[in-house]
């Protein structure tokens, strides 16, 4: 005879357990959207909260406050895991939504450094960080929700709609901020337009709070409560005891951090280096992610079907090794298709900075504190700003820096001399001149992307998304038992999404500025994925087949 839990999980679901787990899921759509609006709208940001700093400084400390969100969302997940795990699910989604929602409506009207000093960037920063700890406890908790709702042999497809939320808050942001932008126009917007999606925040929040008062407790935590079974220490239970513990560390480093790198890969870092290095301007770069994420969507709800067939673990390490292997021939196919001009001029005027090692710094200054004046950093961050590729070669010691545009020579100067100020002018103007010349654009021509091939490549990186993440949250939600499975599953997710994933546009940015190649900061991901597939394919057993409740 079948016990009440296989009962529970292979039965046909009810309308009424569709309908809260449309509503899970919607509010979560919602969440993910308030949580983005920072990293899209990253740029704006730091002309408004960083603008007491140097452009170059300022754009790292935008990428480090977006990811500041991303690094506590570990510490969400054991807060609002060990409340889940011990109160109940429905509870702690209130919560969340709560914070998430009026933390991103205070940046939309929090004053700009102009206004307020170095008070904005700190404000913005501590709303960052209760927007990643709301986080940290919303996903684990929606997971585990619609899973115990789901019918064993369907898991896959079911958690699927959840794994929809995170691109489907994406695409709203961007929908939003695109729909804004054409109609007030881009003057607007950059003075004080951007501020919208922020504020619109607001009312999400109430549709999303009306969203979570309907819903039902999950019935596995419902069993396991009526049952006296709900763990008393939820965090010595999952972290505290060998044999969880070890399943929580196969999860960050075999299953979560590949998943994370490609998934801002595919998504986040595509954005940011269409509008930051191919200097495609924001409307456009928009429109063709949208697209790409548009058609890319419905191939969540595939592979997670996919996964209760053929397995959860095909398919996640498939999309890592397969991203890893072409991800720097689709990024160089992508500069071709959205600025190929920029693609023409470095092939026929190659950039070379010829400069004194010694004098070269690693220009990461998160605070803006430290002044790059040697003429190295002059010439290099003149460069990555200007998002081009560049060889470094060595000078002699005790020379100044110069840059090589093809054949023409910009020499730079000491930043630390007296008439620094109307060097810096006549070295700008030079270097701009003799790029100009050599063919480089300010920024990418509309009139040459080639729009269907660009959707194609960004579709491609979208699909690897959908790999990698369409199947995961029935896989970890089959690793762990009822009573310490909130806690357990949401913290390799959010260290692997939070740090490995959320820390990827600021570390490739800094790779690129040092290393002076527009690729290089593809190593990152490239590295992450391929350690997550050897140890994934070595160490991480199937889950398909688990039965959820007998692990109680």
């Amino acid at each position: 005879m079948a016990t009440v839990g296989e009962q529970i999980s292979h039965a046909p679901m009810t309308k009424e357990e569709k309908k809260v787990i449309f509503a899970s899921s919607l509010g979560t759509v919602f969440e993910w959207y308030d949580f983005y609006l920072a990293g899209s709208l990253a740029a704006f940001i730091s002309k408004s909260f960083f603008s007491g700093v140097n452009p170059t400084a300022g754009f790292i400390f935008t990428l480090l406050g977006f990811a500041a969100g991303f690094a506590v969302r570990p510490f969400g997940a054991i807060v609002f895991g060990r409340v889940g795990d011990m109160v109940g699910r429905k509870y702690t989604f209130l919560v969340t939504i709560v914070i998430m929602g009026v933390s991103t409506f205070i940046v939309g009207f929090l004053p700009g450094y102009a206004a307020i000093g170095i008070a904005s960037p700190i404000i913005f920063i501590l709303m960052r960080l209760l927007q990643g700890l709301a986080l940290g406890g919303e996903y684990g908790g929606a997971a585990t929700y619609v899973a115990e709702h789901a019918p064993a042999n369907r898991r896959g497809f079911y958690t699927a709609w959840i794994q929809t939320t995170a691109t489907l808050g994406l695409f709203l942001s961007l929908l939003v901020i695109l729909g804004i932008r054409t109609t007030i126009g881009e003057d607007a917007f950059s003075a004080w337009g951007w501020r919208i999606p922020f504020l619109a925040s607001i009312l999400l929040l109430g549709v999303s709070v009306w969203i979570r008062l309907q819903l039902h407790e999950s019935p596995a935590f419902t069993r396991i409560k009526a049952e006296g079974k709900t763990s008393k220490a939820p965090l010595t239970e999952a972290f505290g005891q060998w044999k969880n513990l070890k399943i929580v560390i196969l999860a960050l480093v075999g299953l979560t951090a590949g998943q994370a790198v490609v998934w801002y890969t595919g998504q986040f870092y595509a954005l940011f280096f269409l509008t930051q290095t191919l200097k495609v301007d924001g409307t456009s770069a928009n429109i063709l992610i949208a697209l790409a994420l548009l058609i890319g969507t419905p191939f969540f709800l595939f592979f997670g079907s996919l996964s209760d067939r053929i397995g959860r673990k095909p398919i996640i390490m498939a999309g890592c090794l397969i991203a890893a292997l072409t991800y720097f021939p689709l990024f160089k196919a992508l500069t071709h298709y959205a600025n190929p001009a920029l693609e023409t001029a470095t092939q026929q005027a190659p950039i070379t900075v010829i400069a004194d090692p010694d004098e070269c710094s690693f220009q990461f200054n998160p605070v803006g504190t430290a002044k790059f004046t040697s003429s190295c950093d002059i010439a290099k961050s003149a460069l990555s700003k200007a998002g081009l590729n560049y060889e470094n070669v060595v000078a002699p010691a005790g020379t100044l820096a110069q840059i090589k545009v093809g054949d023409t020579t910009v020499n730079t100067f000491d930043g630390k001399a007296s008439d620094a100020k109307e060097r810096g002018k006549a070295f700008d103007t030079t270097l701009s001149s003799a790029l100009k010349a050599a063919g480089y654009p300010l920024k990418a021509d509309s009139a040459q992307i080639n729009w269907p091939m660009s959707v194609v490549i960004l579709t491609i990186l979208v699909i690897y998304v959908t790999m990698v993440y369409g199947p995961i949250a029935a896989m970890l939600v089959e690793m762990f038992p009822t009573r310490i499975r909130y806690t357990s599953m949401s913290l390799p997710y959010h260290i692997g999404n939070g740090w490995f994933g959320g820390f990827l546009p600021a570390t490739a940015f800094a790779i690129v500025a040092m290393q002076g190649n527009i690729y290089s900061g593809l190593w990152y991901p490239i590295v992450i994925a391929m350690a997550t597939f050897v140890i994934g394919m070595l160490f991480v057993k199937e889950t398909k087949d688990n039965n959820i409740y007998e692990q109680d």
